[in-house]
């Protein structure tokens, strides 16, 4: 159906942040659920429709991210001072508190899980949900002193001299990624361990790193006392590895910043009538991977805005994010049937869904009836929240 469009600013331009708005609504609303009607609970299920009953797959670091998106509408929220659901039901910030509790509890009561990458994501997400709270001046803003506690020895145990470096993926400990690796190294830049994050960053430009087209690999075995390089390039890759390089800082890792915002320009886009004319991020399917290229997109919003790299590289990164963004918009959809309610802005309408590719419009990897998943309705989430803050930098410079 025809989706009306409320979210142009003043002067014609998109209001980005009020089309983030719409995807945080749409999600909160219509995903979001109190774990076995338990109160003071949130969290959100992996599908919809589905049942509210237990025995639906556990999807961990999809939570992370979802944690990770609410803050980023709570630092909105400090900015404009109204909620983005109205001021009649929790902030951003109080969700993102709820959900994070509730991961505990659904993860039998812990925090540790089998997968470091999942346990990096939740960890980066409550070291930005404390600075929220922090920045918001509300009391006990190290109340997830405990999960720190609980995972940072993890992520030194899995960081080892094994293969030359890196981090494993899992507690199986056979396999070394850059999913785990880059998020990792993040985590140890943000809570004062530099140089071990920079180990990890050297051992993936060493090993990982395909210099043909610029990009880091997803991972590597051991196999009979040799190295064997599992050689796909994914989106999701890409991101957490550019957010080390940044974090760290320095020349050296600036200057492969760049490099890699130019690389993921040439190598991860798709251009043509599909997108406008627009270089657009592709996307990597459904499952696991409806979130990869949210993840790079988080992270290049974060190169548009670092004066400390080049011009160019800035305004390539900021141009991603917009074009991505803009594409995931115009294919958006709205379900109007009883049967799934009515969600979000279009709350005469029906529920507001973005697609699984950003060239392709929802109605057609969505169409009637079918199951939407959670990781895809984050991703699109994530690409507004970060083409919100890029509209925000170049007003700021204009």
């Amino acid at each position: 159906m025809s989706v009306p469009d409320t979210s142009q600013g003043t002067s014609g331009t998109p209001d980005w942040a009020a089309r983030a708005d719409d995807a945080a609504r749409s999600v909160t609303r219509h995903f979001g659920r109190p774990l076995l009607l338990l109160p003071g609970t949130h969290l959100a299920a992996p599908v919809r429709p589905s049942s509210r009953f237990p025995g639906q797959p556990w999807n961990y670091w999809w939570q992370a991210h979802y944690v990770d998106c609410l803050v980023d509408a709570g630092f909105r929220e400090l900015a404009s001072g109204s909620r983005f659901d109205g001021g009649d039901r929790p902030s951003a910030g109080r969700l993102a508190s709820r959900l994070v509790t509730t991961i505990r509890l659904r993860n039998v009561l812990r925090y540790v899980n089998s997968y470091y990458d999942d346990m990096a994501w939740l960890a980066l997400a409550t070291l930005r949900l404390d600075a929220l709270a922090e920045r918001a001046h509300q009391p006990g803003r190290r109340r997830n002193a405990r999960l720190q506690e609980s995972l940072s020895p993890q992520f030194e145990s899995a960081s080892t001299d094994d293969m030359g470096g890196g981090t494993f993926w899992s507690t199986t400990r056979d396999f070394k990624n850059t999913p785990a690796t880059a998020p990792v190294a993040l985590h140890f830049a943000r809570t004062g361990k530099p140089e071990r994050a920079q180990g990890l960053v050297d051992w993936l430009d060493a090993t990982l790193f395909e210099p043909a087209r610029g990009l880091y690999l997803d991972g590597a075995w051991i196999r009979e006392g040799k190295l064997v390089l599992a050689e796909e390039v994914y989106t999701y890759n890409q991101g957490p590895v550019l957010g080390a390089l940044l974090e760290l800082g320095g020349d050296a890792n600036l200057a492969r910043a760049a490099a890699l915002v130019a690389s993921v320009a040439e190598h991860l886009t798709i251009c043509g009538p599909d997108t406008q004319g627009r270089h657009v991020l592709r996307s990597e399917g459904t499952g696991d991977g409806g979130l990869f290229t949210g993840i790079l997109v988080r992270y290049l919003a974060l190169a548009a805005g670092d004066v400390r790299l080049p011009a160019p590289s800035r305004a390539t990164a900021g141009q991603l994010v917009l074009d991505t963004a803009e594409a995931l918009w115009a294919g958006r959809t709205v379900r109007t049937d009883a049967a799934h309610g009515t969600y979000g802005r279009y709350d005469d309408d029906g529920w507001l869904i973005f697609s699984t590719e950003p060239q392709r419009p929802a109605a057609e990897t969505y169409p009637a009836d079918t199951a939407v998943e959670l990781s895809t309705q984050l991703q699109a989430w994530m690409v507004l929240e970060a083409a919100a803050r890029v509209r925000h930098l170049v007003g700021a410079e204009a």
